[in-house]
């Protein structure tokens, strides 16, 4: 029951980019078709979860050795090498993935998503109230989830998107001003989800 509350509250209640606001480049920068909004959150769950399993275990190295003031800096070089590594290897192994994946495993690099996740899952913060131990497992869940209800969010405003897109809009809201009023009404919409978990 644990880990399906966790899983619930990481992609509803809790949406790392409509309640927590992180990864609002690529939410913004991504999200005018649901074709690369889909490509883009497949690329970020498969990378944001592996990517916590590493920055988890290594996290108890730095505990270990008590040198945490370093988190940071090397949660932010293992991420980026992860995604070097994950482009060098899919670019080997599996080309047609590689190709649709495409520009998205650069942008990776750059998703504060990741990191915060990362230290989330690493300081043990994204706890549920009846939790009484924070592991690996709990944290892997809850990266997932959270990539999920990261690709939730891109692809529903990629949707709302390309709806308005077909729709006349005021010049002074084209762009921009539109993007950033229906972002903040999809993030009111996922607020009538607080309380569930």
């Amino acid at each position: 029951m644990l880990y399906f509350l966790i899983f619930v509250s990481a992609i509803f209640v809790n949406n790392i980019v409509l309640s927590q606001f992180l990864g609002i480049c690529p939410f913004l920068g991504v999200s005018k078709k649901i074709d690369t909004a889909l490509g883009m959150g497949a690329a970020v769950t498969f990378v944001l979860t592996l990517a916590t399993i590493v920055t988890y275990l290594l996290q108890l190295l730095l505990v270990k050795w008590g040198i945490e003031f370093l988190q940071t800096i090397l949660f932010i070089l293992v991420i980026a090498a992860m995604v070097q590594m994950i482009e060098i290897v899919l670019k080997k192994i599996s080309p047609s993935l590689y190709q649709a994946l495409g520009v998205f495993l650069p942008l990776i690099t750059t998703n504060c998503c990741l990191l915060g996740v990362a230290i989330l899952v690493a300081n043990g913060t994204n706890k549920l109230p009846g939790e009484l131990d924070h592991n690996l497992l709990t944290g892997t869940i809850f990266a997932f989830a959270t990539a999920l209800g990261f690709t939730l969010a891109l692809i529903l405003f990629a949707g709302m998107r390309e709806q308005l897109a077909m729709n006349k809009v005021p010049k002074a809201m084209q762009g921009t001003p539109i993007a950033l009023l229906t972002a903040g009404l999809l993030a009111m919409a996922f607020m009538g989800f607080s309380g569930v978990v």
